[in-house]
C-alpha cells in the first residue's frame, strides 16, 4: 500500500575539490512489502533535476537502486561489496558509471532511515565517494487519493 510521506534527502559528495552537501525536503509516496521499500519523489531545482521523478528502492541491507526518469534519466544499482556499471544520462550526453557500494543500512521499518555509501568511477578513473541519507516521516493521511 502506498502512503504519503515527507522525506529528507541528504546527499554528500566527496571528490578532489572537497565536500559538497545538498539537502532536499519534499513530499513522496512510500510503499513496502517483505522488507522491500520504494520511495518515489519529484526532483526540484535543489537537486539539479527539476521535473524528473526519482524512485529509490531498498531490499533490506543487501541492495538498493536509484532510478531517475525524465530528461536526465539514470539507473544506479547498489549492492554491498559489489561493483555495478550503470548508465547515466545528462543534458550533455550519456556515460557509464562504475558504482562500488560499501554500505547499505536500511532501518526504514524501525526509524524511517536509509543510508547508502558508495564510490563512483568513470572509465575506471575515480570520480567521488558518495553518501545518501534518506529520512521518511509518514504523513497522517496514509493513502494518496485514488491510489492503493
Amino acid at each position: 500500500m502506498k502512503t504519503n510521506a515527507t522525506v529528507s534527502l541528504i546527499s554528500v559528495i566527496n571528490d578532489e575539490s572537497g565536500e559538497n552537501r545538498t539537502e532536499l525536503v519534499t513530499k513522496a509516496h512510500v510503499s513496502s512489502r517483505n522488507n522491500r521499500y520504494e520511495i518515489s519523489y519529484e526532483d526540484t531545482e535543489t537537486t539539479g533535476f527539476e521535473g524528473c521523478i526519482t524512485t529509490v528502492t531498498a531490499d533490506g541491507c543487501r541492495s538498493a537502486s536509484v532510478v531517475r526518469d525524465g530528461y536526465a534519466g539514470s539507473v544506479l544499482v547498489l549492492e554491498t561489496g559489489k561493483k555495478h556499471y550503470c548508465q547515466y544520462d545528462t543534458p550533455f550526453g550519456t556515460f557509464q558509471l562504475g558504482v562500488s557500494t560499501q554500505v547499505i543500512k536500511n532501518t526504514l521499518n524501525s526509524n524511517g532511515r536509509l543510508y547508502m555509501k558508495y564510490s563512483l568511477d568513470v572509465n575506471a578513473s575515480y570520480l567521488s565517494d558518495n553518501e545518501i541519507i534518506i529520512t521518511v516521516m509518514r504523513d497522517k493521511n496514509k493513502t494518496p487519493k485514488g491510489k492503493n
